[in-house]
């Protein structure tokens, strides 16, 4: 365990002293590392002699690593609410990180004392889970991580607020006036997600495992890399629209096998007359890993098939893996290249002109003929730094004006414009 804070100490110093966007390398780098990491001390338990304890691991890792993706779809949502820069999303993923882990510590330490206290708690957290499962696949949460929590909103009331960024501090002065800046809303939208997951996330793993090391071994392995995946999997988790399905399943499944084990370890009076039911299946953890594994990978296939077939509607062939084509500057900025070489500090947006040509404009007010760049890299980079209205009134003016191009590339202008991104 003191080599996993270790890590997670050098991990944070790299956020806090270089703050940036990785790049598809360094995330594919970081993210593959943790994996070997949970495996090497799989491994390691099952080569003590305790393959017991190895098999416990690997399904309570892979069980909380699926619930972990499930809030990067409500990360997402907060980062883009609150206009998040690129540059601070290193620093915003890991501390929302830290608050989970921490939160999550808590609720093991006292999942624990309850549990030993009260087996019939199980009933409980097994009808939650089968409750939070029936939501998840048939509810409407779409405005999950969109609407402001009560904290946020008693906030806002009493003090000032400026949509203004002031790169990682809380507050700014404007004409002597001290305000405090979104940096501060966005932690506290994260920490309220972080506390929602948590009561979510914890019963599920005591399906698995009982044991405090291991249930926090689980959920810092599962943790661990989280901030890389978002970078790695960018656009693309947006767009696998049936995982819910697939973490629904997950839930619903552990849900009935925690009433299953409360059912058996039955001491309530007045169920079965405070006997255990015997007539209960069994529902070994390898049971549990193989739900784990089928449902993800249907979940994750059927996505792929959707994006293909509508791939063949839109003419979007883009995987959306990773961030845009784009470079990382020495100045630790997110930047795009145009055809001549020039660079671009992200983020950007495109405007029409009087003379009905597109400019693009950087974060610097550096300004270039959308000519000038790769159509399908400045398409993918104002997807992700404009909003509907600006997307909007680019898409109009290409289907009125063209792009600009020739007049080959102006008549397909209008299919190729930048999209408003997925939410």
């Amino acid at each position: 365990m003191a080599v996993l804070v270790a890590i997670l100490i050098f991990d944070l110093s790299l956020v806090i002293h270089r703050p940036h966007v990785p790049s598809m390398k360094e995330a594919t780098g970081w993210v593959g590392f943790y994996i070997a990491l949970a495996l090497i001390f799989a491994g390691v338990l099952f080569w003590m002699g305790d393959s017991g304890k190895a098999t416990e691991f690997m399904t309570g890792w892979l069980l909380e690593y699926s619930l972990s993706i499930d809030n990067l779809f409500v990360f997402i949502i907060i980062l883009s609410r609150f206009t998040v820069p690129k540059e601070m999303q290193q620093r915003i993923l890991m501390i929302g990180i830290l608050i989970a882990i921490v939160l999550r510590g808590i609720f093991i330490l006292v999942g624990v004392r309850i549990i030993e206290q009260f087996s019939w708690v199980f009933y409980i957290f097994g009808a939650y889970l089968v409750y939070v499962g029936f939501k998840q696949a048939f509810g409407h949460d779409d405005d999950a991580g969109e609407k402001d929590s009560w904290l946020i909103r008693l906030l806002k009331k009493r003090a000032n607020f400026t949509d203004t960024w002031n790169g990682g501090k809380v507050t700014k002065n404007i004409d002597g006036t001290k305000y405090l800046t979104p940096f501060l809303l966005v932690i506290l939208a994260l920490g309220t997600t972080d506390l929602l997951f948590a009561i979510d996330s914890i019963p599920a793993i005591f399906s698995v495992t009982t044991d405090p090391f291991l249930v926090f071994a689980c959920n810092i392995f599962a943790l661990m890399g989280l901030r890389q995946l978002y970078f790695l999997l960018g656009g693309l988790l947006e767009r696998l629209v049936y995982l819910h399905y697939g973490i629904a399943a997950i839930l619903a499944f552990i849900g009935v096998k925690l009433v299953f084990h409360a059912m058996k370890a039955n001491d309530v009076p007045w169920i079965n007359n405070g006997e255990p039911i015997k007539w209960v299946p069994e529902i070994q953890n390898w049971h549990s890993l193989l739900v784990i594994v089928v449902s993800m990978i249907v979940a994750v296939v059927a996505s792929l098939i959707k994006m293909r077939r509508d791939a063949q509607t839109t003419g979007d062939t883009s995987m959306h893996i990773g961030p845009s084509e784009a470079e990382l500057g020495p100045d630790g900025h997110y930047h795009i290249v145009d055809m001549t070489g020039a660079s671009f500090m992200r983020p950007l947006r495109v405007e029409p002109t009087d003379t009905g040509t597109l400019t693009v404009i950087d974060a610097k007010g550096k300004e270039a003929p959308a000519t000038q760049f790769e159509r399908e890299t400045l398409r993918a980079a104002a997807r992700e730094d404009m909003d509907e209205d600006e997307l909007q009134k680019v898409r109009d003016h290409i289907a009125k004006h063209g792009d600009g191009r020739d007049t080959q590339d102006a008549s397909a202008a209008g299919n190729d414009s930048p999209e408003q991104p997925t939410r």
